[in-house]
């Protein structure tokens, strides 16, 4: 009897554990695939109405215009007829942190940050869960990449990028520890309404200390990387790809005030990869980013003005303010429910639209620019020869949530699922409706 009930409670195990696990990443390509009469967007502003586009080995061979003269054979390939679809780069979603925790109120599935203040050696791709369902939920959208980014303390530690179907870590990864994140200190604080204090903003009295202990860090961290150290400090040794300039400085901060002092920081420390998070007041400042080079990862499109004298459509517009000074931006989706909300990255993008960009810049926002950002250009982020065959075919425009309905999409030429526990919710209970009628 005994025996009957461990049986039992492995079985049960293990259908839970089934139920939770992701579907099995896609197997490597092994055969030349042709996308043949889909619009191909390319994602560096370009369209092509009638296209052919070949890619094999994971890789694009061919992305060409059908309506032209074209030495090539189709023959011996898999053919998609994609005629009235659509097809885009896979997007990418920019500081998020999909697979860093599966459910909020789950403290052993969260993994979000560690303790302390300062900890740039904390590496997020270590903590990734691959598995995770809310990942799975990103691919419908055609969001098949992502940057893995800790959070809490005045430096958060070292992000990653993946992409999205793999077994673990190791294979999701396809640059590690790619920059290091920091919160810059507020400028301006809001009382505490609940203690009976102003509810407006004042300036933060602990302001110039709090950045001056940042800059103390630096520094410290800067004379270890230039000294022969006997004794190992794995902070410090974490920051010395900001001093030879092989990752990327991330800041995260809103204010006017805040962003022009944080860059004026880092160009005093000689960083030369700079990009502002956030970035809520950057519109007012977008030439003097442009003079410095700082890249600009813009806070979710759909969230309501901070300041009362801001326009309530003032979030719509920041991305256009930005594109018109010439800046490089991005998207990024953090704050409440973000990992959730992460799958909504391509229609935050169609919102700029809206609000003044071409649908081919908003693209831009979501591929081409947060490879760039991300240093990542080289293989993704645009349809092009020799680049990864990260993409994706949509039954219609990628950026309206209401015929951005995918049929294929494929991350380094493997078609992968995109199935997801909702799907199947859908499949189970509409048939249950059919059956009833």
């Amino acid at each position: 009897m005994k025996r009957l009930n461990k049986i039992n409670i492995v079985l049960i195990l293990l259908c839970i554990t089934i139920s939770f696990a992701q579907q099995t990443p896609a197997p490597k390509q092994t055969k030349d695939i042709a996308i043949v009469g889909a619009t191909a967007h390319i994602g560096n502003g370009e369209v092509i109405e009638n296209s052919i586009i070949v890619f094999g080995n994971g890789k694009i061979k061919n992305v060409l215009d059908a309506s032209k003269p074209n030495a090539i054979t189709l023959q011996a390939m898999d053919i998609i007829d994609a005629k009235g679809k659509h097809v885009y780069p896979g997007f990418i979603v920019s500081n998020g942190t999909l697979g860093l925790v599966e459910v909020d109120a789950v403290k052993a599935s969260n993994d979000l940050s560690e303790m302390g203040t300062y900890n740039p050696h904390i590496r997020s791709i270590i903590a990734y869960n691959a598995e995770s369902k809310v990942i799975e939920s990103m691919r419908p959208n055609g969001v098949l990449l992502g940057q893995v980014v800790p959070r809490g303390g005045r430096i958060t530690g070292t992000s990653s990028i993946v992409q999205y179907d793999a077994w673990n870590w190791e294979d999701a990864a396809i640059k590690t520890d790619d920059g290091i994140h920091i919160n810059w200190p507020n400028s301006f604080s809001r009382g505490r309404w609940w203690l009976g204090e102003d509810p407006g903003l004042k300036p933060n009295k602990d302001y110039a200390k709090q950045v001056k202990e940042l800059t103390d860090y630096f520094n410290e961290a800067k004379s270890y990387s230039k000294g022969d150290s006997k004794e190992r400090n794995l902070p410090f040794e974490a920051m010395t790809g900001l001093f030879d300039g092989s990752k990327q400085l991330y800041i995260n901060v809103d204010d006017e005030k805040g962003i022009t002092d944080a860059v004026n920081f880092a160009k005093s420390q000689g960083f030369l990869k700079i990009t502002i998070v956030g970035a809520y007041q950057a519109g007012n400042i977008g030439n003097f980013l442009k003079q410095n080079s700082v890249s600009v990862m813009l806070q979710r499109v759909h969230t309501r003005p901070e300041l009362e004298d801001h326009d309530y459509d003032y979030t719509f517009k920041l991305a256009k303010k930005l594109v018109d000074a010439g800046v490089l931006v991005s998207l990024e989706t953090s704050g409440q429910m973000e990992r959730m909300n992460s799958r909504n990255l391509p229609f935050y993008a169609g919102t700029t639209v809206a609000y003044g960009l071409t649908k081919e810049q908003a693209l831009q926002l979501i591929t081409q620019n947060a490879a760039k950002i991300l240093g990542i250009d080289d293989m993704y982020g645009t349809l092009e020869v020799g680049k990864s065959a990260t993409l994706f075919i949509s039954e219609g425009d990628a950026l309206d949530m209401r015929t951005n309905q995918l049929i294929h999409a494929f991350i380094d030429g493997r078609n992968i699922s995109l199935e997801t526990h909702q799907t199947e919710l859908w499949k189970r209970y509409s048939n249950k409706y059919i059956q009833q009628d």
